[in-house]
């Protein structure tokens, strides 16, 4: 499956994005599509201004949309991973949901895939999301666990995962900076006091994202702790890549002592 076309989209309905995501509501069994546009600014999603308007005209320039296509075929063989669509959207900059300077974000489910981008100097920044969002969707595609019986613990492991697919696929320059904003002492302090007494919370449950994001807590928490909990696997067993789309979570606890 090519990657959807959405600069055509955006050609389109620049100017009125929930316009533009319509033909996106029933893969989200939704029918509003300002409650849809909400949601997807709320990890990225583009506002309609100027600056984005130019950010949508360099990515059309630098041929983004076929880039990503050649980064699925290639990861799509080399992992045995599903063919999914891939919605690609300018990111927002400081905008009435999105209030970030960020160039690049992802938001990945089972069957689909977001990327809101923009222009980037390093291309190679571009593999790097990329490769983050596919592992969780080879992941999730191989566990066969829905969505709504994650655990904090699925989803912590599930982006530290990510981030190691990272490290091993792109180097460690390009990992995200929660994965080394605190040392690993630092890290078993914040698991004897946040974390472990939370790890089966589910999704629904308003902890689950308090911690994973930070939110109340220290930044990107769960997301930090996830990745130094694989490393930590990693370090002791040698995760191989294939193992990483299916090893339970359970077998990342650490052996930590109280």
């Amino acid at each position: 499956m090519p990657v959807v076309r959405t600069d055509e989209w955006l050609d389109q309905h620049f100017a009125d994005p929930e316009k533009l995501i319509e033909p996106l509501l029933d893969s989200f069994h939704e029918n509003e599509p300002q409650r849809l546009y909400h949601f997807l600014s709320s990890f990225g999603m583009y506002v309609p201004n100027r600056r984005c308007k130019e950010q949508f005209k360099q990515l059309k320039e630098e041929k983004t949309w076929k880039k990503v296509e050649l980064l699925l075929n290639k990861y799509r063989k080399s992992w045995r991973g599903p063919d999914i669509p891939i919605y690609l959207f300018p990111i927002a900059q400081g905008g009435l949901f999105f209030r970030t300077s960020y160039v690049k974000s992802g938001l990945s489910f089972p069957d689909k895939m977001f990327l809101f981008l923009a222009p980037l100097e390093d291309e190679k920044e571009l593999e790097a999301l990329f490769v983050h969002e596919y592992h969780h969707i080879c992941r999730m595609n191989r566990l066969k666990k829905e969505m709504a019986d994650y655990t904090l613990l699925d989803s912590i492991v599930l982006e530290g995962l990510a981030e190691w697919a990272v490290a091993k696929s792109c180097g460690k320059s390009y990992r995200s900076k929660w994965c080394t904003t605190h040392d690993r002492e630092r890290i078993k302090y914040y698991w004897h006091k946040y974390v472990k007494k939370n790890i089966d919370i589910k999704r629904d449950n308003e902890l689950h994202d308090q911690i994973l994001f930070g939110e109340g807590y220290p930044k990107m928490l769960g997301y930090s702790v996830g990745y130094e909990i694989v490393s930590m696997l990693d370090e002791e067993k040698k995760i191989r890549l294939e193992e990483s789309m299916v090893i339970p979570s359970k077998l990342f606890v650490p052996k930590w002592e109280e």
